[in-house]
């Protein structure tokens, strides 16, 4: 990743961070259009939430000309990431989230998950892809027309409100409801990202690297948490769809009954899970204060 200096235009950090999205956006896209390797879906899925990720939280270093590009780009990848996550929701259901699947529901899930590879695959290689992937290029290599400003003090600014948010969200965490710990989950998802990006910006003095180490590595704890805690919602969606898919001489009502009762257990364990996740980001030290 190209370090971002504390003196960069935020702009200009956008365009950066922007080009290494793209760059791993375009490596991964092409071993999704060669191959079945599981790595190309996931690894896509994430460059597209990292670019997502960015035009969002840089959304108000541009402007209002090149803000309405940056949302529609934004648009676009969130478009693409949709045709994208069926395949991955059912390669991690499979692998992940369920152990000792039938015979059945996996011949059953072998052929969804061809249909969902092919659908990703035709995303990928549209013309509305190829007009995304012209929009991400033109960003990039236009010059900003008002560079001004330096990172430190914009990343600082976003950091800041981006974690109060993430407390404001986390309160009373133990009463809160599915839509609720999934707000939640955006905000640190948001909050990781953010850092990740601006961790090179206070590398130095009066800054701790190590502190800032630290910070994402809590954030990325409580983010898989609440990931676990969602995969029940992501169960749910999955059998319904390997029930819709099986044939009529394929009769799964029993086994997908039993995998459904599997996907359901352990709520008390994730829940443990989540609240020792948040004490933790809560000990951690704020890097960007100094």
């Amino acid at each position: 990743m190209t370090t971002l200096a504390p003196d960069t235009p935020p702009d200009r950090a956008l365009r950066q961070i922007v080009a290494e999205c793209h760059a791993d956006l375009l490596k991964y896209r092409a071993v999704v259009l060669a191959s079945r390797r599981p790595i190309g879906i996931h690894q896509t899925r994430v460059a597209l939430r990292r670019l997502r990720a960015a035009l969002g939280l840089f959304r108000d270093a541009v402007g209002p000309v090149e803000g309405r590009l940056v949302r529609a780009m934004a648009a676009e990848a969130r478009w693409l990431a949709g045709e994208c996550g069926p395949a991955r929701d059912l390669h991690v259901f499979l692998t992940e989230t369920l152990e000792g699947v039938p015979p059945l529901v996996k011949r059953i899930a072998a052929r969804l998950a061809k249909a969902h590879l092919e659908r990703a695959r035709a995303a990928l290689s549209g013309a509305r892809y190829n007009a995304f992937d012209g929009q991400l290029i033109a960003f990039v290599e236009e010059a900003p027309p008002n560079s001004g400003g330096r990172l430190d003090a914009f990343g600082s600014d976003l950091l800041e409100r981006r974690h109060r948010k993430v407390e404001q969200r986390g309160r009373h965490l133990s009463k809160l409801g599915g839509k609720e710990l999934h707000r939640l989950r955006i905000a640190i998802k948001k909050q990781r990202y953010a850092a990740e990006f601006l961790r090179p910006v206070f590398a130095a003095a009066p800054f701790d690297s190590k502190a800032a180490k630290a910070y994402i590595e809590a954030t990325v704890r409580l983010q898989g948490a609440l990931g676990a805690l969602n995969d029940r919602a992501v169960a749910a969606r999955m059998l319904d769809d390997i029930a819709v898919a099986a044939r009529p001489s394929e009769d799964v009502t029993r086994l997908l009954r039993q995998l459904a009762k599997q996907a359901d257990s352990g709520e008390k364990r994730r829940r443990t899970r989540l609240e020792r996740a948040w004490k933790q980001f809560r000990k951690a030290e704020c890097f960007w204060r100094g």
